[in-house]
């Protein structure tokens, strides 16, 4: 069981299952959304994530056509990103874990729009856009 929060702690949630690939996306849009130079998102399934408190905290911001971002509303934090086209994925903010966790990052996606001050040197794949198995 994996848990999570918000900063401000109002929202929380829990995941019973296994978190997918962790990626590092460099889009303009998760660039402004977190604030940094990329988020650090996983891929979760919708059954297995469960709001456990501060359910209507949650606000969704539609980022683009048949996508949006769901974020609380007190503090800003991000939390998931969800597409129409697949209800039963949402992708997890890895910054909002509250349970340590040993998988890694496995790959840079959208590295053809990364910010132009930050400069990857990890060694870990490049791909301009998805990764190739999404």
């Amino acid at each position: 069981m994996l848990t999570g929060s918000c900063a401000c702690r109002a929202v929380r949630y829990e995941i019973a299952g296994e978190l997918g690939p962790i990626v590092f996306c460099h889009c303009g849009d998760c660039r402004k959304a977190q604030g940094g130079a990329f988020a650090v998102t996983a891929p979760v399934r919708t059954s297995e994530l469960r709001f456990v408190s501060g359910e209507d905290a949650l606000e969704a911001y539609p980022s683009s056509p048949g996508k949006e971002r769901v974020f609380c509303r007190r503090c800003g934090s991000p939390i998931i990103s969800r597409r129409a086209a697949r209800p039963d994925v949402a992708r997890l903010r890895l910054g909002t874990l509250d349970t340590a966790i040993d998988a890694r990052p496995v790959a840079h996606i959208f590295v053809a729009s990364k910010a132009p001050w930050f400069e990857i040197t990890d060694g870990l794949p490049q791909y301009a856009e998805y990764e190739p198995t999404r």
